[in-house]
């Protein structure tokens, strides 16, 4: 039988903005910055390796930022905030535009295939 769940913060979307801002300055902190940029070199712009050397470092960077505002200190909670931002960017142009960098700031930059998008045969 599983434990009751805990109950998860409730946030405004004024709230909600400034957690978010506060998230995106957090990469911004240069500890937090060569952790990344070490991650993300280790990486390589190999999607498997992101997933594996760069996602737990941003999960870490966001969780010590959003712990504060009473999400759980492990992975559901980053979870979990994700879900809320997600509910709120529909609403909310300034949610939606801080969640665009904070995604662009956690994945790598996406190469474009050629116009035509024709894979040469072998």
């Amino acid at each position: 039988m599983a434990s009751a769940p805990a109950q998860q913060p409730t946030l405004t979307v004024e709230q909600t903005r400034v957690v978010l801002s506060e998230v995106i300055q957090a990469f911004s902190v240069p500890d937090n910055a060569a952790r990344m940029e070490e991650a993300r070199e280790s990486a390589c712009n190999d999607m498997g390796k992101m997933l594996q050397l760069v996602l737990p470092v941003a999960t870490q960077i966001q969780q010590e930022v959003i712990k504060a505002y009473g999400f759980n200190n492990e992975g559901e909670g980053v979870l979990k905030f994700a879900r809320l931002v997600k509910m709120y960017e529909t609403q909310d142009p300034e949610i939606a535009a801080m969640s665009a960098k904070l995604k662009s700031l956690l994945l790598p930059p996406l190469s474009t295939p050629p116009i035509g998008g024709a894979i040469p045969a072998s």
